[in-house]
Order: C-alpha cells, then structure tokens, then sequence
C-alpha cells in the first residue's frame, strides 16, 4: 500500500462515516498521510480528526476514535492506534507495506514524480553572472540550487523555465572591452578593469578573429574588443555550465531592454498604473507606496535610464511572456533588491505575494578563501570540477538550504569515506546496483516470484517506510524550492539500507541453499532502493553511478 492508497482509504473511511450517519463533517479532497519520527509510532499517521473535529462539533480524539474503528477494518491494516490530541496512527499488515517495493520498481523513473504544482507557471531566473568573466564558486551555488530547483518544479507538474539574464549593458562590460584591449596590446589592464588571466584567453580569442584589432581607432577598437571578448566569454560560460549538467530555456540580452525600446515602454506603462512621477529633472517610481524604504529613479536627469530601469523592464518582459510566478535566485548583496522588486510587481499591477519570490543565497568560501573576479583571486567552476568533480560539488552546494553560510573542504569532498555525504549516497547506490549483478549470478530473479508479505524484519519495515515517504518529500521541497530537503532524504534512505543489507541477506547464504521467494522478494526491495536513490539524485542533477 502506498502513502496514497493509504490517504484514498482513510478518505474513503471518512465518506463512509459521513454517509452512515456517523459523522457531520465536510470530507476534504485529500488526507495527509506522514511517516511518524518514532517508529513505535506505526507506519504512517494523520492529523485529519484535529483538522476537521471543530467543523465537525466533537473532540480530535471522538472523531478520531470512530475514524479508526473503520480504517482499523480496511484490508491491509494491521491495527490503528489513537494518540496524543487525535492523531491516528496507523501499522500496515506486512504483505501491505511490502507491496510497496513492486510498486517503486514498476513506476521507475517515474516514482516519486507527480502533480501537486500542477498550474504553476513559473520563470525561475538563477546565476545571471555578469558575462566579464568565468563562473565561479559563487554563482556555481546558484547554478546547483537553481537546476535542482528546474527539476523539482518539473517532476511535480509545475511549467517552468529556466532564465539566465545576461547583465551585458553598463559600466563593467566597459571595464571588461577595455581590459581585454589592454591584453591585446600586451599590457595590464586598467586599474578598476579586470586582472585575472582570462582575459589574456579572451584577449587572444579577439585577436584571432580580428587580426587588425590594434590598428583600429581607439574608440573602435574598444568597441570590438568588448563585444567579441564578450561573446568569447559568455560562449565559456555556456561551456562551463553545460559540462555542470545545467541548462537554460532561455538567455535573455539586458541590451536587447534598451535596443527595442522595453525600457521607455516600462516607464511608459508603469506610468499609466499612476506609480511614476517626476522630480528633480529625473523620473521616479513611487516604491515607498509598496514597502520599499525609498523612491527610486528610473531616468537620471541626463536622460540616461538607471540599472532599476532595466530590472523593472525585465519584470514586465516576464508577466508579458505568461510567466504568473517570477522567482529570483540572487547573491548574498542583493538584499536591497527584494522590496523595490516587489515594489515593481505591486506597481505593475499584480499581487507581491504570489507574483515574485525573491531567494537570497548566502556567501560561500573554500578554505577561507572569499572570491571575486576583479580580483583575480576566484575560484572558478572549471577548477572545481576538475578538482573535485562535478557530483560532488552539485551534492554538497545542493544540501544546505541557501541562506545558510557556507564553507567546503575540497580535500574531504574528494574523500571515498561515509563521512562524505555524496559518496555515502552514491555508494549506497551502487551497492544497490552490486547485490543485483551477484543475485542474477546466484538464480535470483524478481520474475520468478514476489511474495510481500515475506518482507516482515524490521529493517525492511523501516527501510519500506522511507521508500513510501518520497514523494511527500519531492512534492514538498518543489512547493518550498528547497532541494537540501531531497538531499537529506536520500542519506536517511542510504542510512536505512545499510542497516537492511548488514541484516537481511538477498543471495543465498551457500550453494546447497535454495533461492525461495524470500530471496527475491528481497531482491524486490533492493532494486525498488536503488530506484529511489537513483530518481533522488537525478533531481539533484548528480550521478547514480552503478560501480565504485
């Protein structure tokens, strides 16, 4: 029995209750079925009889009483237990939890996956790291997080796309053209340009394409050097993250706000909603009205849209794509950014609270070490995954919720012990994958034969249970968008499995023993394991390696 099979029964319990007489209670569309902390506690439990006794006229612990005289009858029920305030907890027969593993191993891939964000429509936005140098640590964070994000969203029935929003306007791409010039020519970049040696790359991929780049008019020159060196550089970015595993819907050009003309329409159009006056020579948007601690200019007196000019055009380029949600993954100096965001949401005319979460990461640092490009001290991506490689790194930036600080060991995350989360997981995996190569060697075959009820130690009953608990777990962390929570599951699962493995034993124990139903009801369980761990670590876009 699944946790919905088990939610569809108590419903079903509460109809017939309703239908008899039993009760007065409108029966909600669902009951939620959660794994208790303490196992003693049963299999399963629900809060139902505390939700609906008020609505009902009785106590939680009489609606629950008459609830669980009907549950405690349904096939597959061992017995049910009231306790506390009016929580139903419920133990499942063994042959009814043990149904469980065919039914993981008959989903696949599809296990876990569902509709609970069925209707979102939602642009998820992350990394956007300005095109003038690699990606580093810092935006790799965001790059972990947001695909785990992507993929949540999607295994849940959400629409989603993924945004990279390339800053390619301004002062710093300025910067950028004329330290790649400065390379070109052989020299140091300027004193506020960009020092690291990619630039010296870019400089010399420039060149390659435009041989006569130092004989141009210095104005030009500047011109070109900028935009091939850009092109060159977001070009290494694609590379970088393609070679991450991450992937974009869409890679949307800053410039492209002020090329057609996106801006002016914003302000134009913020106008019209009555948020924009003008001050000072300067047009403003009139964010005080919606939380934000002050005004904000849109156009400089000079005429020159500001860079919350191009954020506000941008939000409007969201709303007008269909995209009713707008998340934000942004770095950990981005706190200023939530209110006046929020403020153009309110501005153009929709709800804050539904239309736009903005998520703030935190800083990260490698053995005491803060990055920054234009101090050419960063560390980037490629070495990362050179160094430690990519799993490790998506599973260890994945695993801490993002507002959370935080420092990595490259050395420990490189290590092949179980004080190593990703390779305790991984292990666990591939161990999985292990005892199924040496059960078909002995005779053991999932086709021969399944009896459910066989699986009654208790390392399979608490091993079953946390199988049973992963899709609240996907459609939780994909509601919250915060995939540590998957991460945290699949060591628990590893944690259960080792326990079940050191106990319970698939292959025969010798050659004079016969393979029975036990064995491959077992062999059942161990492949339905390796099916969680493997769709766990997918949506953590990290690998299931079947050898180690």
């Amino acid at each position: 029995m699944t946790p919905e099979q088990l939610s569809a029964a108590i419903r079903a319990a509460l109809v017939s209750a309703v239908d008899a007489g039993d009760l007065t209670v409108d029966v909600p569309a669902a009951v939620r079925v959660e794994r208790p902390r303490n196992r003693d506690h049963g299999d399963w439990s629900t809060n139902v009889a505390l939700q609906l006794a008020k609505g009902a006229g009785t106590s939680p612990r009489a609606l629950a009483t008459t609830l669980a005289a009907r549950v405690e009858g349904m096939p597959g029920v061992r017995s049910v237990d009231v306790a506390g305030p009016g929580f139903l907890n419920i133990t499942l027969d063994a042959a009814s939890a043990g149904e469980l593993a065919r039914s993981v191993v008959e989903a696949g891939p599809a296990y876990g996956h569902g509709t609970s964000e069925r209707g979102r429509v939602v642009n998820l936005e992350f990394i956007s790291a300005n095109p003038t140098g690699p990606i580093h640590i810092g935006h790799t964070r965001w790059a972990a997080l947001g695909d785990a994000m992507r993929r949540l969203l999607a295994a849940t029935g959400a629409q989603v796309a993924a945004e990279y929003y390339i800053n390619d306007s301004g002062a710093q791409m300025e910067k950028f053209g004329a330290s790649v010039l400065a390379r070109a020519a052989g020299g140091e970049p300027p004193e506020d340009g960009y020092p690291g040696e990619y630039v010296a790359d870019r400089a010399a991929e420039v060149l390659e394409q435009r041989p006569d780049l130092l004989d141009l008019d210095p104005a030009e020159a500047l011109v070109v050097a900028r935009d091939l060196g850009y092109a060159a550089q977001l070009a290494a970015i694609r590379r970088t993250l393609d070679g991450f595993g991450v992937h974009f819907d869409v890679w949307f050009s800053e410039r492209s706000l002020h090329a057609t003309g996106a801006v002016e329409e914003a302000v134009a159009r913020l106008r019209e909603q009555g948020h924009v006056f003008d001050a000072e020579g300067a047009v403003w948007l009139r964010t005080t009205d919606f939380g934000d601690d002050k005004d904000r200019v849109l156009i400089r007196a000079d005429g020159q849209p500001t860079y919350f000019a191009a954020d506000a055009a941008y939000y409007l380029s969201k709303k007008d794509r269909g995209f009713d949600e707008k998340v934000y993954l942004l770095g950990a100096d981005h706190h200023g950014y939530i209110n006046r965001l929020k403020a153009i949401a309110a501005a153009a005319g929709d709800d804050p609270e539904h239309s736009i979460e903005v998520k703030i990461g935190q800083l990260i640092d490698i053995a005491g070490r803060r990055m920054g490009k234009r101090l050419g001290n960063a560390i980037y991506l490629d070495e990362l995954l050179e160094w430690i490689g990519s799993d490790a790194v998506r599973y260890s930036l994945a695993r801490y919720p993002a507002d959370s600080p935080l420092s990595l060991d490259g050395e420990e995350l490189r290590k092949r012990t179980n004080d190593n989360p990703v390779f305790y997981v991984q292990y666990a995996h591939a161990r999985t994958a292990n005892v199924a190569r040496l059960a078909a060697e002995d005779g053991v075959l999932r086709a021969d034969g399944f009896d459910a009820s066989l699986l009654s130690d208790p390392t399979e009953a608490a091993l079953l249970a946390v199988l049973g608990d992963f899709p609240r777990v996907v459609s939780q962390s994909a509601h919250l968008l915060e995939p540590h929570r998957v991460a945290r599951y699949l060591e628990e699962l590893a944690g259960r499995f080792h326990k079940w493995y050191d106990t319970c034993r698939v292959r025969p124990t010798s050659s004079e023993e016969a393979v029975t139903d036990l064995h491959r009801s077992r062999l059942w369980l161990n492949d339905a394991t390796r099916q969680v761990l493997a769709n766990g670590l997918d949506l953590l876009g990290v690998g299931a390696p079947e050898r180690m």
